[in-house]
């Protein structure tokens, strides 16, 4: 089990090689895993950029706090429905992109769920496509 255990600044070589095709092979499985997905949108993204920070947080630290269950999938999930709502709900980019980051670390906070990803998550659907406004709250699933 030497290879779930936590890597740290002077991790070996190897512990960085597992950490590294780890992460690689997460992210090809979710990417074919979503594309299976009926996606509406021309332009809505099969994932978004903040999986490959949630998948660094995975893979090369996962003994963090911040890279436990709870944390990647609440603090995704909830930061992204936030971002949404400051979308929907506050006309000016500038301000509703502010109030998303924000809000989304006052909730991950409250909630135990904090995950720096989620910040991004909350920014994406505040300064996303067209694809993912359309999407609307489906876009945090």
């Amino acid at each position: 089990m030497n290879l779930f255990k936590p890597l740290l600044a002077g991790a070996r070589p190897i512990d960085r090689m597992i950490a590294g095709l780890g992460a690689a092979i997460g992210i090809s499985l979710t990417i074919l895993v979503c594309s299976q997905l009926p996606l509406h949108a021309g332009d809505l993204p099969i994932i978004v950029a903040p999986l490959g920070a949630s998948a660094v947080l995975i893979f090369a630290v996962p003994a963090s706090p911040l890279a436990q269950p709870w944390s990647v999938v609440g603090g995704n999930i909830l930061s992204s429905l936030i971002g949404v709502a400051a979308y929907q709900l506050i006309p000016d980019m500038m301000v509703a992109a502010g109030v998303a980051v924000g809000l989304a670390i006052i909730l991950m906070s409250l909630l135990r769920s904090l995950h720096p990803p989620g910040g991004a998550a909350a920014l994406t659907a505040v300064i996303g496509s067209q694809g993912i406004h359309d999407a609307g709250y489906a876009f945090a699933f």
